[in-house]
């Protein structure tokens, strides 16, 4: 069913509905902003463009999704696609394998192929997130230590080995920042959650910052003052060489995007018992990333973490989700010059705590109890995205997970379990 969650809520609307949603749709707003930030600027892209993406990909995605309390945006798990992206064709080069991802999911979500996707073995899925988590905490090294370091690596084997000869750059300030961000993120999650804690733990310690006159980046330093306005919309540049050129990122984009906003709004059924429409779903993101594609800003898809915390703030109609984008862009434009303010070193912090969530420590132990073909598939997966490419780790996770049941003799649709059980 392709008919968008919304209009299904929309029909026994309430005022008490409305208040739910506008608290909740503001403290993910809260949330949203600092992580949208930081996710752009760790990819190779700008702040702007990352604000540009939680405006225009979330507002679309809680209109046309299929979820009741799905948020969208830039998420951690584009991190090292578009980074790679853009550093084999540029920033132009990212914008048309987005909006060619759009295109793909329009037609897979109207070819209801949404629950298709969902059966992607679930040891592939754990395994490149660890490994994309990894990469995450690793490219934040250098800011969250202070480093000097001019031609940073992407491959980690690589970087590994000139962070430590630039170990003699080290900033006490730095990294004092950086961790007592991360501290005080942990503290007011435990201690306050419904406190939108992300922003007020960047707030005091880039504040904390400015005040002491600690020699440490801002984000305004590094990559000037943030637009307060969105830019017109634009067609990047298109051609058919270009297309093929690009076509297997935007194969990887899709995928990507199907996946992780299915995993998502499987999580959020899990909290809310409701149940998504999965085709409507990949049909919102094949919108969302044209849109966002339209505007200059990155992928998108549904965010786990900010999704959660919708629900968790109270989150009933995607209504919330759409106050959400509404919010960020009212922040974006009174607010531009205080968050440019932000310290690197404390988004740095962000991030590696952000990578952590994503590897979901707290669940290895169950994953190394699975049978031993899933413990493989799930090992493999991940050294193939730390250590090779994200493309292989996804081509070779599903094909071997594709031969596993083949193997095992489960090939009815009835009989396949994506979890392996």
């Amino acid at each position: 069913m392709l008919r968008p969650q919304i209009f299904t809520s929309l029909q026994s609307y309430t005022p008490a509905l409305f208040r739910a949603d506008l608290f909740a749709g503001i403290t993910v707003a809260m949330v949203a902003l600092p992580l949208s930030l930081a996710i752009a600027i760790t990819s190779g892209a700008t702040p702007a463009q990352g604000l540009i993406t939680a405006i225009v990909a979330g507002f679309i995605i809680s209109f046309l999704g299929g979820s009741t309390v799905q948020i969208g945006g830039p998420t951690g798990a584009f991190i090292v696609v578009v980074a790679g992206v853009i550093a084999q064709h540029g920033y132009d080069g990212l914008v048309l394998a987005t909006a060619m991802a759009g295109v793909i999911l329009l037609v897979a979500g109207c070819l209801r192929a949404g629950s298709l996707i969902a059966h992607v073995p679930e040891a592939v899925v754990n395994g490149f997130t660890i490994g994309i988590a990894v990469l995450i905490a690793a490219s934040q090294l250098k800011d969250l230590l202070g480093l000097s370091v001019a031609n940073e690596p992407a491959e980690l084997l690589h970087k590994i080995p000139v962070l430590w000869e630039a170990r003699d750059t080290f900033s006490l300030a730095a990294f004092a920042v950086g961790l007592a961000t991360m501290v005080l993120i942990v503290v007011f999650r435990r201690a306050a959650p419904r406190l939108p804690g992300l922003i007020v733990a960047l707030a005091l310690t880039s504040g904390a910052a400015v005040l002491l006159s600690l020699p440490v980046e801002t984000i305004e330093a590094r990559f000037g003052a943030l637009p307060s306005t969105l830019p017109l919309p634009a067609l990047p540049e298109m051609s058919l060489a270009r297309m093929i050129e690009v076509l297997p990122s935007a194969l990887i984009i899709a995928f990507l995007a199907g996946i992780e906003s299915l995993l998502s709004a499987v999580v959020a059924d899990r909290m809310t018992g409701a149940r998504h429409k999965p085709n409507a779903e990949v049909v919102a993101q094949g919108a969302a990333n044209l849109a966002s594609a339209a505007f200059g800003g990155l992928p998108a898809t549904g965010a786990i973490a900010r999704t959660a915390t919708n629900v968790r703030a109270g989150g009933q109609t995607p209504v919330a989700g759409i106050i959400h984008a509404v919010a960020i862009l009212a922040m974006m434009m009174l607010a531009a010059g205080p968050t440019g303010m932000l310290a690197m070193p404390a988004m740095a912090g962000l991030l590696i705590l952000t990578a952590w969530n994503m590897a979901e420590p707290h669940k290895w132990g169950e994953w190394m109890r699975e049978r031993p073909s899933d413990r493989v598939l799930l090992l493999l997966t991940m050294a193939l995205t730390v250590l090779v490419d994200l493309t292989v780790a996804i081509g070779v996770g599903v094909a071997l997970g594709l031969a596993l049941r083949l193997h095992q003799g489960r090939t009815r649709p009835e009989d396949y379990d994506p979890r392996g059980k």
